[in-house]
């Protein structure tokens, strides 16, 4: 058990005693609605069994010490519970205590320290949410420290704050909310604008979820993630001159259609689009499950890859080399990026029997063409944080 190894990593640093709690938050992948949670639209995530495991001990002063076992070479990481703010020796320990910070925000100071080792096997930088698991499980576990009367739902919508707040990102709502809320064999859709959500059963009979990781690093808060949201914020000042709405999540394609020439910059028209369009994608793809439709669903995925390329332009060559490669195997249903973008990586299904040739071909040409290697995950869909011990 994974859990096991980090429990010992954390009685060999801190030794045993005291009361010491163990916890797991999931990853989480989006399948389809990328870009559309910060514009009002609809998403469909789904937590994965892969994620963030993290051992913890309220202290008895003001001391935190934080050790990852993905960042060993940084050693124990220690600060304050007091004047919690952004520091770049912090490192990864900016989103811990960015949670801490934002819950003494929302009137739930943390008066005292912790101890905290941690263990993500979500692929570092690969887009299915690490920063976010850790936040999630950051408060989940203050809230079983302290007795925090906050719902899941208050812990992804706190890790959004955190995240926007206290490390300058200006993310949705979506990664926290399918981590904090995740359902197994389910996805979430979910309305951004109103926080109604509803669960989804995921019934792919003799098919599976693969994610492709491009091995590509990327930073968020340095990308051009804060640029699109401002195009889009431009996109929608324009547009609501002439018609009466909050988000473009509130546009028909047909509404966009006719009253996008209100938007001036060809540019911004470009991101708008996207953000209508994939959110429709969305809401027919969720009906197409729901329909049992797998094919339909995939064919959306496949759209949902183009719109991302060529009007949001957010894939770069080694996602388009991941989805293009995927979308040329028989058995591939439907391959898109997934997450921000920029690197990271594709959610592929793909058909039990193809899963073996998908992984060796894709692979394969994709060493061919960006010379070097990606790794491919065969995720299952699983629930929300748990403590396990």
């Amino acid at each position: 058990m994974i859990w096991e190894e980090v429990l010992a990593k954390f009685k060999e640093l801190f030794g045993d005693e005291g009361e010491i709690g163990v916890y797991f938050a999931p990853g989480r992948v989006n399948m389809i609605g990328e870009h559309t949670d910060y514009n009002g639209g609809h998403v469909f995530p789904c937590a994965l069994t892969i994620g963030t495991y993290g051992v913890a001990r309220k202290r008895e002063d003001k001391k935190l010490r934080f050790y990852s076992m993905n960042f060993e070479e940084l050693g124990v990481l220690e600060s304050s519970v007091e004047g919690l703010k952004p520091e770049k020796e912090a490192d990864w320990t900016n989103y811990p205590k960015g949670v801490m910070w934002a819950f003494g925000e929302k009137g739930m100071k943390v008066e005292l320290g912790m101890d905290l080792v941690l263990f993500g096997n979500i692929p570092n930088g690969s887009g299915l949410s690490s920063s976010a698991s850790v936040e999630v499980l950051t408060g989940f576990i203050l809230r079983d420290m302290f007795g925090f009367d906050v719902t899941n739902q208050d812990l992804a919508l706190i890790g959004q704050y955190s995240e926007n707040k206290f490390n300058g990102v200006n993310c949705g709502i979506m990664d926290q909310f399918a981590i904090a809320m995740g359902k197994a064999g389910h996805a979430i859709f979910l309305d951004t604008a109103t926080l109604k959500y509803e669960y989804a059963p995921i019934k792919l009979e003799n098919a599976k979820i693969v994610i492709s990781c491009s091995n590509k690093k990327r930073g968020l808060g340095d990308s051009k993630y804060n640029e699109r949201r401002s195009e889009c914020e431009t996109a929608l000042a324009e547009i609501k001159e002439v018609i009466d709405i909050q988000t473009l999540g509130d546009l028909t394609e047909e509404q966009f259609e006719q009253h996008k020439d209100a938007i001036k910059s060809d540019i911004c028209r470009k991101r708008a689009k996207h953000a209508v369009y994939e959110n429709q994608r969305t809401i027919k793809a969720v009906a197409a499950l729901q329909n049992n439709d797998v094919k339909l669903f995939g064919e959306l995925m496949n759209a949902s890859h183009v719109s991302l390329r060529d009007d949001y332009e957010v894939t770069g060559v080694e996602l388009d080399t991941l989805v293009e490669e995927a979308w040329k195997i028989d058995g591939v249903i439907g391959s898109r990026m997934t997450g921000a973008g920029f690197g990271g990586c594709t959610v592929s299904i793909v058909k039990d029997e193809a899963v073996d040739t998908f992984i060796e071909k894709v692979g394969s040409a994709y060493k061919d063409k960006i010379g070097y290697a990606a790794d491919f995950y065969v995720v299952e869909i699983g629930d929300g944080p748990v403590k396990l011990a």
